[in-house]
């Protein structure tokens, strides 16, 4: 259990708060611009869709990739592809596909920089909290 409220802390830590000064904070203005979101947004449910991710991909975790310590590296990396494009594909080319905005181009470029940030945090945090771990734990 505590292998578990780690991975889901390694998921939910750095995804709320880069994903806040990310969207909130440095790029604002530019969300702004792309005319996508709304002016006022509710962090709760944001919150909410992140934690529901963070128990998903936590136990998803030690079911798909090697929780050995030796492959804790190669695991990550492998979870940080395979996560980055499952989250991609739902939070850039859906919102892209469905969502009006002044620059699909710009929202694509920086939304694909985000993700690529989130899971260079993420998937090393998920793998050294599993490292270990025996397989399927959790």
């Amino acid at each position: 259990m505590r292998r578990g409220v780690l991975a889901v802390l390694a998921y939910l830590v750095p995804t709320f708060l880069t994903g806040f000064v990310w969207h909130l904070v440095l790029f604002h203005e530019l969300y702004q611009r792309l005319e996508i979101y709304r002016p006022d947004p509710l962090i709760p449910l944001g919150f909410a869709s992140m934690l529901v991710q963070a128990v998903i991909f936590a136990w998803a975790y030690p079911r798909l990739f090697s929780t050995s310590v030796d492959d804790w590296g190669r695991s990550a990396l492998r979870a940080g592809f395979v996560y980055a494009a499952l989250s991609w594909s739902f939070t850039t080319l859906a919102v892209a596909a469905k969502h009006p905005m002044t620059s699909l181009s710009t929202f694509v470029a920086v939304e694909t920089g985000y993700t690529l940030l989130q899971f260079s945090l993420v998937a090393p945090l998920m793998a050294l909290a599993w490292r270990g771990a025996s397989p399927r734990a959790g």
